[in-house]
């Protein structure tokens, strides 16, 4: 599992962050200030990355939280069939099948690039 470890406080809209177990894009980060006792505390709201989910998580600005190692790779496309397309990593010439997301149209020898996260894939752009 790649994942890193990093203050709440150094987050910000755009990263990645763990919510649930589960690698979520961060879409809102805002602060409260510390009340008479106690520490400022952060409101992450986010997006799963993988299943397109809202999350939200409120923590202190001072916590440790965990921060997912995402891999962003290129690909080829080699044959489009209906929702699924295959491809081929740029890198290590292991072709996979893929869903295709509703907002993207592939052709075969498109080039795509594509986020990884233990096993999970997704087309982005």
């Amino acid at each position: 599992m790649p994942k890193d470890q990093q203050e709440v406080r150094d987050l910000q809209e755009g990263n990645y962050v763990m919510m649930d177990g589960v690698p979520c894009e961060i879409t809102a980060y805002s602060t409260a200030k510390p009340g008479k006792h106690g520490s400022a505390k952060a409101r992450i709201e986010g997006t799963g990355v993988f299943d397109e989910k809202k999350r939200s998580l409120s923590q202190p600005v001072d916590a440790k939280i965990w921060v997912p190692m995402i891999e962003r790779k290129g690909g080829q496309v080699v044959s489009v069939e209906g929702d699924d397309a295959q491809i081929m990593d740029l890198d290590t010439y292991e072709t996979f099948t893929m869903r295709v997301p509703e907002d993207v149209s592939l052709s075969p020898d498109d080039e795509i690039e594509y986020l990884e996260y233990e096993g999970q894939r997704k087309i982005v752009g």
